[in-house]
């Protein structure tokens, strides 16, 4: 019942003259220009130093309409401008995936959500791709086999880099610097979207995929489900427009609760796959993270300062009187805990930033995962080997 103490301006701690219009961390202030900044070097800057994604190459960003998905391509849109100071030099494209059916949304709420996305899509100026989770009822079986992998896939450091970096610099000497890294000048990639008015599959599909989801026993189980279906949907839209690697948006928020989680579910010796910087099962199309050190909180204020538009989706249904799922209780778990301890969601991001991707290898298809495509731990030694 005390009365709230007057708050007072505090001074930019980077450049020392502007006042502070957010806090990211204790004793952190930013002014909203300097924040600008420290946003947009994070993402060069993790790009950078990871070095998988090579100049020319064609990308696939992976956009829900959410705050860290919708930064994601607000960031790749400034880093592909003419004015920026360091460009980003892939090509980029954009697909959304269509979950209103196992979401409980009516006819009218999905084309309404289409309708949205399609509109944000189209705005960013590069090829988009709407598809429909019930597409994933059709996906050839080789969607359950790594596919091969592509000749430029050796480490950060590995020689392939600087090539490609060498042969895209002659590229644009040839060209004149026309600019070939801009999707409006991809002749690779034409916009490949729905018509203006996005269609709904057919009814007797949705009903079909509903029953799917009805049949895991539960929540937990069904959520695991929309992931598996919505990463196989998104690699395969990858592979068959050619795209060499995926972008998503998973923030520090989203791995620190997804590393949780998979532990709870058995998935300790995948977490570095599930949650690192790369995620190679796939073989010919590589998964990327790049939001994975920004906290929920910044993407939060970055968007709010700087008009970043999201749509915001319904959570998956549940049936009445159900538990709730362990990613749930995972997420109140953390964020409880990070009102009380603000360091709780970095100590157990930092945590998993030490884990080795080694033990998810498999030397042969037969030693492989079925569904999630991870080799499988059967030489744990007297701890077992994986749970399913």
């Amino acid at each position: 019942d005390r009365p709230c103490p007057r708050s007072h301006p505090r001074t930019c701690m980077k450049c020392g003259q502007g006042t502070a219009a957010l806090v990211i961390r204790v004793g952190d202030p930013f002014c909203r220009g300097c924040f600008r900044e420290y946003f947009v070097h994070k993402f060069r800057a993790m790009l950078g130093k990871n070095r998988v994604i090579f100049p020319g190459e064609k990308v696939l960003l992976a956009v829900s309409g959410g705050p860290a998905s919708s930064a994601m391509v607000r960031q790749v849109q400034e880093g592909l401008s003419r004015e920026a100071a360091k460009r980003l030099r892939f090509v980029p494209g954009l697909v959304y995936v269509d979950e209103g059916a196992v979401r409980r949304q009516s006819p009218e709420q999905r084309e309404q959500t289409l309708a949205q996305m399609e509109t944000l899509l189209q705005a960013t100026g590069f090829p988009y791709h709407l598809i429909h989770l019930e597409e994933a009822l059709e996906l050839p079986p080789s969607i359950l086999q790594p596919g091969p992998e592509r000749t430029r896939t050796s480490g950060p450091s590995g020689p392939s880099y600087k090539e490609a970096v060498d042969n895209f610099i002659q590229q644009q000497r040839q060209d004149g610097d026309s600019g070939t890294s801009l999707p409006g000048h991809s002749s690779q990639d034409t916009p490949a979207g729905p018509p203006a008015t996005p269609r709904l599959p057919d009814p007797a599909k949705s009903q079909e995929l509903l029953r799917s989801f009805e049949a895991a026993g539960t929540a937990t189980a069904r959520e695991e489900l929309l992931e598996m279906l919505r990463t196989h949907l998104i690699v395969q839209t990858a592979r068959d427009r050619g795209y060499a690697k995926v972008m998503t948006g998973e923030s520090l928020t989203r791995v620190a609760i997804k590393l949780l989680t998979n532990l709870s579910l058995g998935r300790g010796a995948f977490l570095a796959v599930d949650t690192g910087f790369t995620d190679q099962r796939h073989g010919d199309v590589m998964v990327v993270r790049p939001m994975r050190d920004y906290t929920a909180k910044e993407i939060a204020f970055y968007n709010v300062f700087f008009g970043v538009p999201t749509v915001i989706m319904p959570p998956l249904f549940t049936k009445r009187r159900e538990k709730p799922s362990i990613h749930q209780l995972v997420e109140r778990f953390l964020l409880g805990l990070q009102e009380e301890f603000p360091s709780t969601i970095s100590t157990v991001y930092r945590t998993g930033e030490k884990l080795s991707p080694e033990p998810a290898k498999a030397s042969s298809e037969a030693q492989r995962w079925l569904l999630c495509l991870c080799g499988l731990d059967t030489d744990g030694g007297e701890w077992g080997g994986h749970w399913g």
